[in-house]
């Protein structure tokens, strides 16, 4: 994103908009007869195009500039209205991770995993994301292919990503693949270790099904760890009919 200095009045009005915070304010200079104006660190932006949409710029400065590979990258994971090519839906995941009662996706005995690196404030750069991924892929997991972040891998089979990308900056990476219930502890393990190693912050989702008898099957784990699990977890029973052949008689 990009504001053009002929334009813009310096009001400031937009920087509480931006999530990671690349707008910068220049101060009037009366000795030079400098206006204020506001300027986007572009290697700090992460082209979510927030600043357009709701700042509510008086003047319209903000202006959109063609982006390029590897700049498109920065939109993908970052602009809630970019559709990625792999998952034809907008958004840095896959739409199975929170609609399993009607995919199937994650069977009884596996869990779906979602590392999510960055959100506001922080971003996160690709070269953390992959580090968290080499971690991953450490365990052998396979990485789910209709995530846009796994078109970004030089090499799935070692998390490693396409070396233009690694400076990229976005709002936020998802990580998602499955991983069989008594191997969370390996997982674990991993990303306690690579959480000492990179410059942002990640959260750690997991899909599971509810066992018949009500248990959730993650929980003596995560009890054993002693993890903080947040209070707003999502249940979803489904956004249409599930799968036929799962269909309890």
């Amino acid at each position: 994103m990009q504001i053009e200095r002929e334009t813009c009045v310096g009001c400031g009005q937009c920087i509480p908009y931006c999530p990671v915070g690349a707008i910068l304010l220049h101060p009037k200079d009366k000795e030079n007869g400098k206006k204020a104006w506001a300027e986007v660190n572009l290697d700090e932006c992460v082209e979510c195009g927030n600043c357009l949409r709701m700042a509510g710029c008086p003047t319209n400065a903000f202006v959109q500039q063609e982006l390029v590979y590897p700049r498109t990258v920065r939109s993908i994971l970052s602009d809630p209205l970019t559709v990625a090519v792999e998952s034809g839906i907008s958004g840095r995941g896959t739409e199975e991770m929170k609609t399993n009662e009607v995919t199937g996706r994650f069977q009884p005995g596996w869990v779906g995993i979602a590392v999510e690196l960055g959100r506001p404030i922080l971003g996160a750069r690709l070269y953390d994301v992959e580090k968290v991924a080499m971690a991953c892929a450490s365990l052998g997991v396979t990485f789910e292919k209709v995530n846009p972040t796994t078109s970004m891998m030089a090499d799935p089979t070692r998390g490693t990503f396409k070396p233009e990308l690694l400076n990229e900056k976005v709002l936020s990476a998802i990580i998602e693949f499955a991983i069989e219930l008594e191997r969370l502890p390996q997982l674990f393990d991993a990303l306690e270790k690579v959480s000492g190693q990179i410059e942002t912050v990640f959260s750690l989702d997991m899909a599971t099904r509810v066992r018949p008898d009500g248990v959730v099957p993650t929980a003596t784990f995560l009890k054993e760890r002693s993890l903080w699990v947040a209070p707003n977890g999502k249940t979803n029973t489904g956004l249409g009919r599930p799968r036929i052949e799962e269909t309890i008689q």
